[in-house]
């Protein structure tokens, strides 16, 4: 047995899109004052990345937001194309047509303050010395993410959004948008999300952060000059197997690979240490893979920020916090999830009901996990249309 052997392709110091890329869907907002961050810190030249489809008409009224998850971008619909590397995240769920139709909703999609497919991040320039933030970049929050957008929705004319999506860490952002901005929010369908991450969560996302730290080709975050294969892809990848694990269902795992040993090999060639199964060849390829078109310190920005995301924080809780919500809501949930299991959206819904907001539950019956939302477009479109139709423009 040779072992795992890295993909001959080599490894880019970061997957991050720089201005040098094309930019494909890609449109660009640049703050012209310095912002403030919840954490104290302050960042200069602020740039997001965002990406529209469809028509804003005359009165503003028909603007959706799609947000994002951890290791989402802007371009939530579309080809794969010189700009963006695959197709949309939610590509088959916008369109003309589609669950969000875009004869009808202007649909917008940003992507987060602390990302690296063009809104400033860690890969960014910092202004002092044009050099890449690297260890600079501040910590963030969910919340600046939801304060960061708001600049875009001005900039766009977008008084109020119709409605307000997400999943995961999108959802995190639903419901910031919701408690931050309750006056500018119609309508809010956070899906597979929690008020506040809870000590499990957080935990896998230690581990994650856990392997960076140790990669020495990490650097303490400053790894930007490192030649090809010479940064911390292996510490990146090992934090996405992590993930990967928990986004997926034990029977999707156990159906898919069952306890197949992979590359051609049987147990009969003799036993090795490295000698792989089936489902750590498909972890590989999703480590690598992200790799590829990510930056390892916007994984780790980004998932600090959804591990302190809590809506009741410096809101006296999560009740008077959930209160401040204004927008009717479709709660979704996935029945296997154990990522974020069902009862954080449950708790959501009872917490808008107990404020006197009108809330809808509904539950995606999927063997899928946690990534369900990403793929039972069938389930979560049919909910997603009902409701946006029913709210009305």
């Amino acid at each position: 047995m040779n072992g795992y052997v890295p993909p001959a392709r080599p490894h880019p110091a970061t997957g991050a899109w720089m201005p040098s890329h094309p930019a494909g869907s890609r449109q660009f907002f640049s703050f012209d004052r310095p912002f403030a961050l919840e954490g104290g810190a302050t960042l200069r030249d602020v740039t997001l990345a965002y990406e529209t489809w469809g028509t804003l008409n005359a009165d503003a009224s028909n603007a959706v937001l799609l947000c994002h998850a951890w290791t989402g971008d802007s371009h939530a619909a579309g080809s794969a194309d010189a700009g963006h590397s695959a197709p949309g995240w939610w590509e088959g769920a916008v369109g003309s047509g589609l669950a969000i139709d875009t004869d009808r909703w202007f649909v917008v999609c940003v992507n987060v303050l602390g990302g690296c497919q063009g809104s400033t991040g860690p890969s960014s320039l910092h202004p002092d010395d044009g050099k890449p933030y690297g260890s600079r970049f501040p910590v963030i929050t969910i919340r600046d993410m939801v304060r960061a957008q708001s600049r875009v929705a001005d900039h766009l004319g977008v008084r109020r959004w119709h409605a307000v999506v997400g999943g995961s860490m999108g959802g995190m952002q639903v419901l910031e948008w919701a408690i931050t901005f309750p006056d500018r929010v119609g309508s809010i369908v956070p899906i597979a999300t929690c008020t506040q991450a809870s000590a499990q969560q957080i935990a896998w996302g230690a581990i994650g952060r856990r392997a960076i730290r140790m990669d020495p080709k990490w650097r303490g975050g400053d790894y930007y000059d490192a030649g090809p294969d010479d940064g911390p892809w292996e510490g990146l990848a090992t934090a996405r197997m992590v993930a990967q694990v928990t986004f997926r269902s034990d029977n999707v795992f156990t159906d898919r690979f069952g306890r197949e040993i992979a590359d051609g090999a049987t147990l009969h060639d003799g036993l090795d240490l490295w000698q792989r199964f089936e489902v750590e060849r498909y972890l590989d390829y999703h480590g690598d893979k992200l790799v590829r078109r990510f930056d390892t310190n916007s994984y780790l920005i980004i998932g600090k920020a959804m591990d302190l995301h809590d809506v009741g924080r410096a809101r006296g809780g999560l009740l008077p916090a959930m209160a401040r919500i204004d927008a009717q809501a479709l709660v979704m949930g996935i029945s296997s999830d154990i990522l974020y299991p069902t009862y954080q959206q449950r708790q959501i819904h009872d917490l808008l009901l107990s404020g006197g907001t009108k809330s809808d539950y509904v539950e995606i019956e999927s063997p899928h996990g946690h990534d369900a939302f990403l793929i039972d477009l069938d389930q979560v479109g049919q909910h997603l249309r009902t409701f946006l139709d029913r709210v009305g423009a």
